[in-house]
């Protein structure tokens, strides 16, 4: 949430930067409603004050046996009522719809962020590793993922579609054992060698966890929702329970059936779930509306948990295979730093991300996102992409961001600096290290060999029980 006290100081520099992130007009938009609320509540404090001053005068009328002041001045009061409501009406309504508006308005971008619409203005800023000399680099046509699972037995959407729908798959024998060993290995490297405390969170969360990291209210149609009672049963109980009694009743006895059953609706909402999307929801919420001591900064945390998404604005993109499933695992990255802390740990973020592609030797590159390809609440990304030889492209593995204070504004997230009486808004940063599906796909296609058998990367050997292939002699 932007403080609006900033965007009427800076109106111009936030109306540049939300254009560019297609939402022109919005910093005016806000600066109008701002001082339509900011005038409602100055009428609303001016008539409070006259109808107080006029109601002691109308004891003073009265105690002087003036009745006809004391009746103008009661008059008057009524009509101060008057304003009163309208003022206060008129306050909660544009007070709601600039607070709407601002939590629907994105981050600022980063200096630095390049201009542009889409991902054709994103930056690469360094590559790493060589395709040519992993065991699908010496192929001419390497299959893809889901070939080479369906041939070694392993992968099957078939069976996930029939019990799930698309976007789903059941994984198998030592493929299912593959994507076990790499959530491992990712979480032994970010606590291990990169100090993050690994975390079990939930993986159901209110309406207030996602609204302070920003999936929320935007992006609802992308996640899944859930409640302890399905609405449709409920409201086979409540029919059944008012209809009799609705037949030969008033109007008045309708209206309040109805309101019954519009309460029943809201014990149902209030008992409502939604399933993370991320673990950067859980983890980044565990400091929210707390006040963290600055010697405690940066705080470091990693989580594996699944993932889900709806896809909504997937349609037809990536159908076939794991790239793009409303379920899979992720190693989430979460850091809660100071302002001073938060652009070197961004730094710092996306070197552990990259740590593990060069671990299990993936090529990849680091691409910087541009104004038009960022997410709602960054103000820098960094995507790594890795080398997907079936594609004969890089595809999305990692996305790390810093949010700045936008994560901490929603929340209200704060620090307290030795010798400061007040309270700071924290920084926050998120980054996947990594999305293990997508990791997976990346070690089937990239250690395939001429006869479909996969070569297990060194660093995965421990886990995997001491097996070096999959499909052949271990």
């Amino acid at each position: 949430m932007h403080d609006i006290k900033a965007i009427r100081d800076n109106q111009q520099a936030f109306e540049a930067a939300w254009s560019a992130k297609g939402r022109s007009g919005a910093a005016a938009e806000a600066v109008k409603l701002d001082a339509l609320l900011r005038a409602a509540q100055t009428a609303l404090q001016e008539a409070q004050a006259k109808r107080n001053e006029s109601s002691k005068l109308i004891g003073m009328a009265k105690a002087k046996k003036d009745e006809a002041e004391a009746t103008r001045l009661m008059a008057e009061v009524e009509h101060l009522k008057a304003v009163m409501a309208s003022a206060a009406q008129t306050e909660t309504e544009v007070g709601g719809q600039l607070r709407d508006l601002l939590a629907s308005l994105p981050n600022i971008p980063a200096p630095e962020v390049p201009a542009g619409e889409d991902e054709a203005g994103n930056v690469e800023i360094r590559r790493w590793g060589d395709a040519s000399k992993l065991p699908a680099g010496r192929l001419n046509n390497p299959k893809d993922h889901v070939d080479l699972g369906a041939a070694l037995g392993g992968m099957d959407f078939e069976a996930a579609a029939r019990m799930s729908g698309a976007r789903f798959v059941v994984l198998k024998g030592q493929i299912a054992r593959l994507e076990r060993a790499l959530g491992q290995f990712m979480l032994d490297l970010q606590t291990v060698q990169h100090g993050y405390t690994e975390v079990s969170p939930p993986l159901l969360v209110k309406d207030e966890a996602l609204f302070g990291t920003g999936q929320l209210p935007k992006f609802k149609a992308d996640l899944f929702k859930t409640s302890e009672q399905n609405w449709v049963e409920r409201l086979d109980e409540q029919i059944a329970l008012r209809v009799p009694p609705l037949l030969n009743i008033t109007q008045t006895d309708v209206v309040e059936n109805l309101k019954g059953l519009r309460a029943a609706a809201s014990m149902d909402e209030q008992a409502a779930r939604w399933l993370i999307p991320t673990a950067e929801v859980s983890l980044t919420n565990i400091v929210r509306e707390q006040i963290t001591d600055e010697a405690e900064l940066p705080l470091r945390m990693t989580a594996l948990t699944p993932s889900f998404r709806s896809e909504a604005g997937a349609s037809g993109r990536d159908t076939r295979g794991m790239i793009r499933q409303h379920q899979f695992y992720k190693v989430e990255l979460v850091s809660i730093t100071t302002p001073d802390q938060s652009d070197e740990e961004h730094e710092r973020m996306v070197g552990c991300a990259e740590a593990v592609l060069k671990a299990l030797e993936l090529p990849f590159r680091t691409m910087l996102l541009c104004t038009g390809d960022m997410g709602f609440g960054a103000k820098k990304t960094y995507d790594l992409e890795v080398w997907l030889p079936s594609q004969n492209t890089y595809r999305e593995i990692s996305s790390c961001s810093n949010c700045g204070d936008f994560q901490a504004r929603r929340m209200d997230a704060r620090f307290k600096k030795v010798g400061e009486k007040g309270a700071r808004y924290v920084h926050t940063l998120n980054g996947s290290g990594l999305a293990v599906g997508r990791t997976l796909v990346a070690v089937l296609e990239n250690y395939q060999d001429e006869t479909g058998r996969i070569t297990v990367p060194a660093v995965l050997v421990p886990y995997m029980g001491g097996v070096t292939h999959i499909g052949g002699e271990a």
